[in-house]
């Protein structure tokens, strides 16, 4: 699903939104787990899931192509740890 049929999907079971309302509502909500994983901070969306950051460390890569050894520099990575309710409905 991309983010466009989830605010069909969320416009359609409330039909006393516009979906121009629904699709601000969707972005905000983006935007802010967006900016707090920027800053640094943990987002939990209790039996859904939390965001968070890890950090990769630097670490000499190869390139697939040419077999050349590549430096990759450190890097932070978002990371997804999927809460007990939705692993539960995923797993019946």
């Amino acid at each position: 699903m991309i983010k466009s049929e989830l605010v069909e999907k969320i416009a359609a079971k409330n039909p006393h939104l516009y979906q121009r309302d629904v699709e601000n509502i969707v972005n905000a909500i983006l935007g802010e787990i967006t900016n707090a994983l920027a800053n640094g901070n943990r987002v939990e969306l209790r039996g859904f899931g939390a965001f968070s950051v890890k950090n990769r460390q630097p670490r000499v890569g190869r390139n697939p192509r040419t077999g050349e050894k590549v430096t990759v520099a450190e890097k932070w990575v978002p990371f997804f740890k999927t809460g007990k309710e939705l692993r539960e409905r995923l797993n019946k």
